[in-house]
């Protein structure tokens, strides 16, 4: 393991157009659940299985069972940023990392003080009447119940990208040239298994392809450096110069 902070250190001093594609472990340090551990939201037990409860026809067909999940589960509005998310707000202040390239909905990279952040999956902070469109925060839905509802009558949508939702092409293609035009792509905290997001990686031609996970991905063997690890623990070991 020293060795290998000891290289990714080096890469890190060597590089000047840093993108870091990241997912859900990178909040598990700030006590977000991911999905996909042994601990996760997809090994817990419902009435209905978490990819179910959060997908397009089950928010429209049975809203009131959505929102139920939704606030007991994704908004974890306490949580803070962890040691991740400051060393990555401080690499970006150095001017060395370009862009995030983020799988999370949680809004703790902008917390941390990051500006340059792509959710390619939205976020719990933005929500709006599917009637009026009218704006309502993250507070408000999880001080409402049942189905948190607009003045106008409609109901409120998070901005979340839902299983069967397109992503965002702006912010598609925003990732897209980040990551084609940095020498240096970090991924962590993702298993790699979610598309179309995990897909974005063909786009990197740079020098380095680092990984940093808790777990194996299909995509150890294609990367320059892999590190089986906490992100936080890991990054926060790296001196920013």
């Amino acid at each position: 393991m020293k060795e290998k902070i000891a290289q990714l250190q080096q890469i890190i001093d060597n590089s000047r157009r840093i993108v870091f594609f990241g997912g859900r472990g990178v909040s598990t340090e700030s006590g977000i659940p991911d999905f996909r551990s042994q601990d996760g939201l997809y090994n817990q037990k419902y009435k209905f299985p978490p990819e179910v409860i959060l997908s397009h026809d089950f928010f429209m067909t049975r809203t009131a069972d959505f929102y139920d999940f939704y606030r007991d589960k994704m908004l974890a509005l306490d949580a803070k940023p962890n040691a991740a998310h400051r060393w990555l707000a401080q690499l970006e202040q150095k001017g060395k990392l370009s862009a995030i390239v983020t799988q999370n909905i949680d809004g703790l990279h902008q917390m941390a003080g990051s500006r340059i952040v792509y959710e390619l999956h939205g976020t719990v902070h933005t929500n709006f009447c599917r009637l009026c469109g009218k704006f309502y925060t993250a507070e408000d839905i999880l001080n409402s119940t049942g189905i948190p509802t607009c003045d106008c009558g409609g109901y409120i949508k998070p901005k979340v990208v839902l299983y069967d939702e397109n992503l965002d092409m702006d912010i598609v293609n925003r990732s897209i040239n980040a990551i084609a035009t940095a020498d240096t792509v970090i991924v962590a905290g993702t298993s790699l298994t979610v598309y179309p997001a995990a897909g974005l990686l063909r786009h990197f031609n740079g020098a380095n392809l680092v990984l940093i996970n808790r777990d194996i991905t299909h995509m150890d063997g294609k990367a320059d450096l892999v590190i089986h690890g906490s992100v936080g623990e890991v990054l926060s070991q790296i001196e920013i110069r």
